[in-house]
């Protein structure tokens, strides 16, 4: 009966310390620096662990898995024939709140099932459950994907068809261990590589070609 007792509490302090990193660490949002200019900024904090190229349906790191090849096609048609893509993993450690990477309006938000494979790979972010956004501006049209992973099983989109957004503002929020995509046309090139850590709304990602 004690031990029973003793298991009893055990779980109750694992919950409740689960509870407060949840609410303490997890949800914390700080305030960010957004930076003028054209630049496109992080959408997420995490760190880099793949950009890729591509150009039609072809795709030089995957030539011969038509899988991967077909998916990347499907989530770039409706951005540019040619183009980049760039992935950002977010530790369960790391700030969850997704923001826009520039100012535009909505131009569509599109949920998608899938699987729930922990997100430390970009070939995780392909084929988990994911959320599309298309921000347009005058300039450019670009895509951020919001991924679920093996922990973050929900994901919160804040914005709709139509919504006005700042860079920087706060679109979305994803539980969790997960990842976040942007897909951008070949008239903006990447100014990180991967590896490299970055932070939300604050740290430049990208710059539209003159």
């Amino acid at each position: 009966m004690i031990i029973l007792l003793y298991i009893f509490l055990l779980i109750c302090v694992l919950l409740g310390l689960f509870f407060l990193f949840w609410r303490v660490v997890f949800l914390r949002n700080p305030n960010r620096s957004i930076p003028e200019g054209n630049e496109l900024v992080s959408p997420a904090d995490g760190k880099i662990v793949e950009i890729v190229s591509f150009e039609n349906n072809d795709v030089s790191m995957y030539k011969n898995n038509k899988r991967y090849k077909g998916i990347i096609h499907t989530i770039t048609s409706d951005i540019a024939e040619k183009g980049s893509i760039l992935s950002i993993f977010m530790s369960p450690l790391d700030v969850h709140y997704n923001r826009a990477p520039m100012g535009g309006v909505i131009k569509s938000v599109v949920h998608s099932k899938g699987k729930f494979l922990p997100v430390t790979s970009f070939e995780a972010g392909l084929v988990n459950e994911k959320t599309e956004i298309i921000i347009e501006s005058s300039d450019v049209v670009i895509k951020v994907i919001q991924v679920a992973g093996f922990l973050a099983k929900r994901i919160e989109t804040f914005v709709k068809p139509g919504d006005s957004v700042r860079k920087g503002d706060i679109i979305g929020l994803i539980n969790l261990g997960s990842q976040a995509i942007v897909i951008v046309p070949d008239s903006i090139s990447y100014s990180v590589k991967k590896g490299d850590k970055v932070k939300a709304g604050e740290d430049q990602i990208a710059k539209i070609s003159s």
